[in-house]
């Protein structure tokens, strides 16, 4: 595919930003099947937050094509082959992942309103309503955000321009690519949707790992390249859960409870290597500290904050604790990783648990360097939940830097959690 070729033609809107409401995360419908299985009816609010301020959102996008693009995507419904791959493909061995019953709701799904508001520099992009239809808006917002901002910086770009672009990216990731496939054994997925670049440049990312990793690379947790592709769809559950869960919590009991209420209604409904814990949204020592013995059976555990590095020492030291062997434990690290620290900490862990990792940013959107400016460099753009039945939502992390919740409900978090002196680090993307 010539990419340059189709960037400028743009232009003439041969390519909306958003394909299809698969053009999303797996984790995202798994979620959202076990919303609208336990809490259908809690009324949730989710923010467009960018925590890169010097990248001026409102001054680089045009609201009008803004409004064009979400409009378009509540345009969008699931097609016949879309439903057929969702109701009959086998998701981590097991066929019909997804009930008859989501489905149904699915199939007839339309987006609902979001509210749009320009504040200065950056858009205010609200979406309120029913939990299993609010949360689907996350990651097709995330992206037509990135998509229009990189198309606002390559907008004054000849087609020559262009295309030696897009051959220096291209390079720049064969060259990554190349270094991985030197070390054997190593297994990375494609987790760069809410922050790529764009769709085309995402599905050659996926295309180029596939040809230069071969079987070590496990898939993406893009549902439609993952059709389209025909690859494994990867993603478990991500921090929304624990956070609207203990935002209904009526006391500091429920709040302490809230975490584990989460993966307990998860147990019920997954099992293999969809039990995953995710433990840092409250901190990751202190989860691990008071969880149920039945965690320690899980097959294992995300890192998505911290020193990766510290997170994985304490889930080893944790799962020897609880008598369990930590070489038949998976660990997925998953926060800001590049070449290199993927390299260092699968040489750091092989043979000591199962190592895996989640690409996400800097595999689908790494033109750093490559554009005058840097303008085209990658920034943290997030959606998150921020109220359920308004209360507001609190995430702590293991990195400070990460926090997000008003600030006396952050103070109270952290006491109900024993969220101790912790190590602030630089947000990547």
């Amino acid at each position: 595919m010539d990419i340059a070729t189709r960037v400028w033609n743009h232009k003439w809107k041969i390519d909306p930003i958003v394909r299809s409401l698969i053009d999303t995360d797996f984790y995202k419908l798994l979620m959202c099947q076990s919303v609208f299985r336990n809490r259908p009816d809690t009324h949730v609010t989710f923010s467009l937050i960018n925590r890169t301020k010097d990248v001026p959102l409102a001054r680089l996008i045009d609201e009008g094509e803004l409004r064009e693009q979400l409009d378009h995507i509540r345009s969008l419904s699931l097609t016949r082959g879309e439903s057929t791959w969702l109701r009959g493909n086998t998701f981590y061995g097991k066929r019909q992942m997804f009930r008859s019953d989501f489905m149904e709701w699915f199939e007839n799904l339309k987006l609902p309103p979001y509210h749009l508001e320009r504040v200065g520099d950056q858009y205010e992009l609200t979406f309120e309503g029913q939990w299993p239809e609010v949360m689907l808006w996350e990651i097709p917002a995330l992206a037509v955000l990135m998509e229009l901002r990189g198309r606002a910086v390559l907008h004054d770009m000849g087609r020559f321009e262009l295309q030696v672009l897009y051959a220096r990216a291209m390079t720049k990731l064969w060259q990554k690519v190349e270094r991985l496939r030197e070390v054997p054994g190593i297994r990375i997925a494609d987790f760069g949707t809410r922050r790529r670049h764009s769709f085309l440049w995402q599905d050659w990312c996926v295309q180029a790992m596939l040809e230069g990793l071969g079987s070590n690379f496990t898939g993406t947790s893009n549902c439609l390249i993952a059709k389209n592709r025909d690859l494994e769809a990867i993603g478990t559950n991500a921090h929304e859960l624990p956070m609207v869960y203990a935002a209904l919590a009526k006391d500091d009991t429920e709040l302490a409870q809230a975490p584990y209420d989460v993966l307990a209604d998860w147990h019920e409904e997954h099992e293999g290597n969809l039990r995953i814990i995710l433990p840092d949204t409250y901190g990751t020592e202190g989860f691990l500290k008071r969880a149920p013995d039945w965690l320690a059976g899980w097959t294992g555990i995300r890192i998505d904050s911290g020193d990766p590095a510290t997170g994985a020492e304490v889930a080893i030291r944790w799962w020897k604790e609880r008598g369990e062997d930590p070489r038949d434990k998976l660990v997925i690290f998953s926060d800001g990783l590049d070449e290199d620290r993927i390299i260092e900490l699968y040489q750091q862990f092989k043979g000591r648990v199962r190592v895996s990792f989640g690409w996400g940013t800097l595999l689908t959107n790494d033109f750093r360097g490559l554009a005058p400016g840097d303008r085209l460099a990658p920034f943290s753009l997030v959606c998150k939940a921020v109220s359920a039945e308004g209360n507001p939502t609190v995430k702590l992390s293991d990195n400070p830097k990460k926090a997000m919740g008003p600030a006396d409900e952050i103070a109270r978090y952290k006491r109900v959690f024993g969220v101790g002196q912790q190590e602030a680090m630089d947000v990547v993307v």
